[in-house]
């Protein structure tokens, strides 16, 4: 009898996403936020705020909306408004967004390259990394909030998803490929079918997005439209360059009372914080620990070899960074497809897989970037479907050191040590194999090309599996480390427990937390950008309570 309130409970659960879908698909893009956006430019030289939010992302956005429930809050973004690069606003833009070579200044896509030779990109725009993505929106697994170091209140964790989701998720009908797609995956075993479902649960299921039917993004900026208006202002073009700190304060003690920001015609200005106020870092896992780095957070040595200020000895700044490695299978289809990004996904404990598909035009000199491992080739135009596998974690791990000790508008170098832990590779070994398996199950014929010796088979693009995939550990392990690319869900760097504590604040420091990926030891779910928003939300409630309870 214990199993039927168990059964209600999910049951309500499962009505209550429905409910909250059905609203947010009827919805059109909401620029209401855009009156309250500002180009650094016109701003004062100097103003006073509750609350300073270091990054208008997918993690700052619901957090600045949440504290302008009671608060003034000042949100510093270093990109533009999604208006002025519209290819972020749709599903047919984001090959584009890839392909649109980095101006350095207001391209959404900002490029880098780690130092293991991976091509990776990071959002510049506000709204962040959520409007430049794929969109896919799935929860996170239980195992990271029981091993995140974080005492969370999950009734509040739900309640901070929900508020996420009645606003930017939807549910998508199944094009063909996705359709394909799950019949493959539940022909080669991974089940059961879950049917619909945004949680974290193993076997395969048809998840959120934040696109809706028409293609039309939603992204994290669109949170800013809960929002109290006349609290919450939002600067454009105003990368933050250092956090100030309080002369009066001990270096065993300091506190956090502003930041200096530049706007795009390179004059500084300075936003400082009220009593009781915050300084929050929400600006990712590349540029927290950049901007902690630069402002004097971190390694004592390292700083003094740099000849940067010392506030705070920390150790652990831009320390244990990590990137969910990506390994794919390019199918070019027989037919064309309509575009169509990832609805699908197959949850394992050693690995997850998803699809994208879509008519992909490129040539050697303008392939999108991040997406392909190597390729070279004369201008094509091709109709490919992608099978992406990425391991959970993962344990291997790197560092961030800064390119400049002066301008935070160069990139941090960044090495990841993909595959470094043995785990992760066979992970991969494992994750290739069943996409292999997937391969020859019957959902996949249609997708094959017949010979003219009338022998049927894929046609690929780029690497193929090792034709002893099935039984050759060295070979598949091979195949993993040549072929390895990213899934653009890299974090930590200020990780619980090693930079904040369980609250999001910096250890040592007064008036000073981070909150976005970089405090994050594993990718949450199969997809972060879900707890990246829910994680805003949560957080600024959180925050509104203490100040209550202060008084």
């Amino acid at each position: 009898m214990a199993v039927l309130p168990v059964l209600l409970l999910f049951l309500l659960s499962f009505h209550h996403q429905l409910q909250v879908l059905a609203q947010a698909t009827q919805s059109y893009q909401d620029f209401r936020y855009m009156k309250f956006v500002h180009n650094a430019t016109n701003l004062p030289q100097e103003e006073e705020y509750d609350y300073i939010v270091i990054g208008g992302g997918t993690a700052g956005c619901p957090l600045a909306a949440t504290l302008s429930e009671k608060y003034s809050v000042l949100v510093l973004e270093r990109g533009g408004a999604p208006i002025s690069t519209p290819n972020v606003l749709s599903a047919s833009g984001i090959f584009a967004n890839l392909m649109e070579a980095d101006d350095g200044k207001t391209t959404p896509a900002q490029r880098f390259t780690s130092e293991d030779g991976v091509k990776n990109v990071r959002g510049r725009v506000l709204g962040g990394s959520s409007m430049i993505n794929a969109g896919f929106y799935s929860r996170a697994q239980e195992e990271f909030f029981s091993e995140s170091g974080v005492e969370w209140e999950r009734e509040e964790v739900e309640k901070a998803y929900e508020w996420v989701e009645e606003s930017i998720v939807s549910r998508s009908n199944l094009t063909l490929w996705n359709s394909a797609f799950k019949e493959a995956l539940l022909e080669a075993g991974v089940g059961p079918d879950n049917g619909f479902s945004l949680d974290h649960v193993l076997g395969t299921k048809e998840s959120g997005s934040t696109f809706d039917n028409l293609g039309r993004r939603h992204g994290a900026v669109e949170l800013l439209n809960k929002g109290e208006a006349k609290n919450l202002k939002v600067a454009v073009y105003a990368p933050v360059q250092r956090i100030l700190f309080s002369s009066k304060a001990s270096i065993s003690n300091p506190s956090a009372i502003g930041v200096i920001y530049t706007d795009s015609k390179g004059k500084s200005h300075r936003a400082l914080i009220r009593n009781k106020g915050e300084v929050i870092l929400s600006a990712g896992a590349l540029g927290s620990p950049q901007l902690l780095l630069l402002s004097g957070i971190g390694p004592s040595s390292y700083l003094s070899s740099l000849k940067i200020p010392l506030i705070k000895h920390q150790k652990n700044v831009g320390q244990f960074m990590a990137d969910n490695p990506r390994n794919n299978i390019f199918l070019v289809t027989p037919f064309q497809f309509d575009p169509s990004l990832a609805q699908v996904v197959g949850i394992t404990t050693d690995y997850f897989i998803e699809s994208t598909v879509g008519d992909l035009p490129f040539s050697s000199t303008s392939e999108p970037f991040s997406l392909f491992p190597s390729l070279s080739s004369s201008s094509i135009n091709l109709s490919l479907a992608s099978i992406l596998v990425k391991p959970p974690g993962p344990l291997s791990h790197g560092d961030l050191r800064l390119a400049s000790s002066s301008n935070v508008k160069t990139s941090p170098r960044v090495r990841f040590n993909y595959f470094q832990d043995p785990v992760d590779l066979a992970r991969c070994v494992r994750g290739m194999r069943k996409t292999g398996e997937m391969l020859e199950t019957k959902s996949m014929n249609r997708f094959k090309y017949t010979d003219l010796q009338g022998q049927m088979g894929f046609l690929l693009l780029g690497s193929s599996l090792p034709s002893n995939y099935k039984t050759d550990d060295s070979s598949m392990e091979e195949f993993c480390r040549s072929t390895v690319t990213t899934f653009w869900h890299y974090h930590g760097g200020c990780l619980v427990g090693k930079v904040v504590d369980g609250d999001f604040r910096v250890m040592g420091i007064n008036k000073l937390r981070v909150v976005d990926g970089s405090t994050f030891t594993v990718s949450p779910g199969t997809n972060p950008q879900a707890t990246h928003m829910m994680l805003g939300r949560y957080v600024g409630l959180k925050m509104i309570q203490e100040r209550k309870e202060s008084k």
